[in-house]
């Protein structure tokens, strides 16, 4: 193993020294290789493929030539924000030459192009080194799966990362890439960054291009970036933003750039603790660990100088828009697969309920500007919202994982009530750690802003991550063989 190498498997995770924007640096200042990072991090993803199992394909071969013409294009004086970088991505995003599987079983075919996400990681020099588990359909907030089987936290390899990008989070929490790019559409993005203690945006809906398709999952779905530190997540951002005329949504380009407000503090806020679980037709309950993190990040924001006062936002049934939307998701997901009888039972009971409800689909989309309306009234008393981002720290390996779709849904519903109505409404949110468990397992909040809002909760965030220092923390060295 090269010294590089070393260093970058050093306890599971790179040296703290070596984030996004830290690698870039020292593959511009001539002081490591791309191939050799390439490589320590293709090298750990193997090593810990039998107990973390973070991804469903590797571009092994890909990956070391594009890191060696990194190289070369670096020597001859080429400069892109992160020429060289490995970096992930979830497996339902299209890159040309691999298949999209989108955690489902059976021999699928490999995309002939890239998605304009992917288009634009590679515009800025990443290197893709293989993409991601996810559960089928990213149907539930753990990652596991017939078709590669459970991935596991490197916190604690007996629980889950959750998901559905749950295998972006764990390769980024273990130190096997230093980000990852996932997808959230109902909180896909910030239960795992919760679960794993990492930085976790989801972005306004449209500031990331959905091309070639016009939306994801009826809009519920958008990009966003999994990263150990703020500053590293709003690089990601600014390089994936833009929009094209075949999306649906397109926002207006920020007033800076995002790491610009990562740079910048905020101006004094006021912040809505927000505790109380949205409505979603099945009991849930916080637990105690979590709402004392969170209560303690709210008094860590005052101390900041920010005014926080209780407030919930008027929810009321906002889940009867997002039902339809989802079921209809995943019965179009359920109709590109080669063979449907290698489905889960539940995917295929959630199809049947997709086309039963896809009457109400227009309806939905209707009545969705007038529900933003209605609760973006809260915005009107503060500035930003905190609040829990699951209900439960990490949950065991297989606990959420139940036989039938209605024990699944209870399950799934009681652990993670509070980040869906985010993805209905089309708004920003971004998942900060908020501390570990008496148990040594990761729990996280949400700042949850208004539409367009991503530079404010970004400062916020930064600001947060300054005095709480979250990226110090890492998990311990991974074990190489297959837990019990």
């Amino acid at each position: 193993m090269s010294d590089t190498a070393a260093v970058w498997a050093d306890d599971g995770q790179p040296d703290g020294l070596y984030g996004l924007r830290e690698l870039a640096a020292q593959l511009a200042a001539g002081t490591m290789s791309s191939q050799e990072l390439v490589a320590a991090s293709l090298e750990r993803i193997q090593a810990t493929a039998s107990t973390l199992n973070s991804f469903r394909v590797l571009r092994a071969d890909e990956a070391l030539r594009e890191a060696a013409q990194a190289d070369r294009r670096l020597d001859a004086g080429e400069r892109l924000p992160l020429l060289g970088v490995p970096i992930a991505i979830k497996d339902d995003t299209d890159i040309a030459g691999l298949p999209t599987a989108f955690g489902a079983a059976g021999d699928f075919p490999p995309a002939t192009e890239d998605c304009e996400m992917v288009h634009r990681l590679r515009a800025s020099g990443a290197i893709i080194v293989g993409k991601t588990n996810t559960p089928e359909f990213g149907q539930w907030p753990f990652t596991e799966g017939a078709a590669f089987g459970s991935t596991r936290n490197p916190w604690n390899l007996d629980y889950s990362p959750g998901g559905s990008s749950g295998g972006a989070a764990a390769a980024v929490a273990a130190g096997l890439v230093p980000a990852a790019i996932g997808s959230d559409g109902a909180g896909s993005v910030r239960i795992p960054a919760a679960w794993t203690h990492l930085v976790g945006i989801k972005p306004q809906r449209g500031r990331i291009s959905s091309a070639p398709v016009t939306e994801q999952f009826n809009g519920l779905t958008t990009f966003g970036p999994l990263t150990r530190t703020v500053a590293d997540g709003a690089l990601l951002l600014d390089l994936l933003a833009g929009s094209l005329p075949v999306d649906r949504d397109r926002t207006a380009p920020p007033m800076e750039s995002f790491v610009r407000s990562a740079e910048r503090p905020p101006p004094r806020l006021r912040i809505g603790l927000s505790l109380r679980i949205p409505y979603s037709g099945m009991p849930a309950t916080l637990d105690p660990a979590v709402r004392s993190a969170v209560e303690r990040l709210a008094e860590v924001l005052a101390r900041l100088g920010h005014e926080v006062v209780p407030l919930d936002p008027p929810y009321g049934l906002l889940g009867l828009l997002f039902l339809p939307r989802s079921m209809d998701g995943i019965r179009d997901w359920s109709c590109r697969v080669p063979d449907p009888g290698l489905l889960d039972p539940r995917t295929l009971t959630n199809a049947r309920n997709g086309r039963a409800l896809r009457p109400l689909l227009g309806l939905t989309r209707v009545v969705e500007a007038p529900a933003r309306a209605y609760i973006g009234r809260v915005f009107r008393q503060v500035d930003v919202l905190l609040a829990p981002t699951t209900a439960v720290p990490p949950p065991r390996v297989g606990e959420l994982n139940r036989p039938t779709s209605w024990e699944t849904d209870q399950a799934i519903v009681a652990a993670a009530p509070y980040t869906w109505p985010w993805n209905v409404l089309g708004w920003p949110a971004i998942n900060v750690p908020a501390g570990l468990t008496a148990a040594g397992l990761p729990v996280g909040a949400q700042l949850m802003g208004p539409a367009g809002g991503e530079g404010p909760l970004i400062s916020l965030a930064a600001e947060l991550e300054d005095v709480e220092r979250w990226y110090t923390r890492r998990p311990g060295r991974l074990e190489t063989s297959a837990p019990a």
